[in-house]
């Protein structure tokens, strides 16, 4: 094929004519969709819950921490080394904050992502 051969194929317009049925299907499926019933609501009731349960752990953690390092009579050295009944709390702590932070940082980034496609 030449370019001649392929200027001849693309100078010539044809033009485009939907099927017979798809004015009618398009139709169709608008009235389907406008006679659907809406979409059910979240039921924030039954979440709240759920939330405050997963939330109040949380809480704990950071008001045991500030507790530890706000007491009184305790140095700058001490109140870095944390008691050993605190340590496996602060150990979870630690891995639930980077589990968190890694979480926020995906949905940024995928919701940036999302918004200069749409």
């Amino acid at each position: 094929m030449n370019h001649d051969d392929l200027d001849h194929l693309l100078s010539h317009e044809t033009e485009i004519v939907p099927s017979s049925g798809s004015t009618a299907s398009v139709m169709n499926a608008v009235r389907e969709q406008a006679q659907a019933p809406p979409p059910i609501p979240f039921p924030w009731k039954r979440a709240l819950p759920g939330m405050a349960a997963a939330v109040l752990p949380l809480a704990w953690i950071v008001f045991a921490c500030v507790a530890v390092f706000s007491s009184k009579g305790v140095g700058a050295t001490e109140a870095l080394s944390l008691p050993s009944t605190l340590q496996p709390l602060w150990h979870a702590a630690s891995w639930v904050l980077i589990a968190l932070l890694t979480t926020v940082v995906s949905l940024l980034f995928s919701w940036r992502f999302v918004s200069r496609i749409a």
